[in-house]
């Protein structure tokens, strides 16, 4: 007679093993979520930052002021104060480090069969494709000759200001 018992014990030790690894593949396989989501936040956190300082730049700075800086920004088409102003307002993190932002600005409005938009306002850096940028924007009414129509009188009108930003 053969004694089968030592054969099934190593049948039940496999198989037992076996379910343990399935188990564990799939434990491991439903708990790990794998997405980029890390590169997101950082992205999210550089879009508030700038929509932050364009909403800073739109604010009158008291109550007997009725323009704000960036209106009167973009009626005296005032790049230098506007990258010193944008800059001083993004870079800046209390105690710690500066951030390091770079930008492109511009601001697009519509004339009559056409659409004008500024030369690009850039920080000491311009956009070169390989960024990884992020896009905020700002509706800013304006009452300003805006060219072409620099003979008709100022005239309130909306100017879109678009901002690309990016860590360097």
């Amino acid at each position: 007679m053969v004694n089968s018992g030592g054969q099934l014990y190593t049948i039940e030790g496999v198989a037992a093993g076996l379910i343990m690894l399935l188990t564990a593949y799939l434990v491991v396989g439903a708990t790990s979520v794998y997405t980029p989501g890390d590169a997101h936040i950082s992205d999210m956190q550089l879009e508030v930052l700038g929509s932050d300082a364009l909403a800073m730049m739109d604010t009158p700075p008291n109550s007997s002021v009725t323009e704000s800086p960036l209106q009167q920004i973009i009626e005296t088409d005032d790049g230098s104060r506007f990258r010193n102003l944008f800059l001083n307002y993004t870079n800046v993190s209390g105690y710690g480090p500066k951030h390091d932002i770079q930008f492109s600005a511009s601001y697009t409005y519509e004339a009559p069969d056409t659409t004008i938009t500024s030369p690009p306002i850039n920080s000491s850096r311009n956009l070169t494709g390989g960024e990884h940028a992020v896009r905020v924007t700002k509706w800013v009414i304006v009452n300003k000759k805006l060219p072409p129509l620099s003979a008709d009188p100022p005239e309130n009108r909306a100017v879109l200001v678009e901002v690309h930003l990016w860590r360097d």
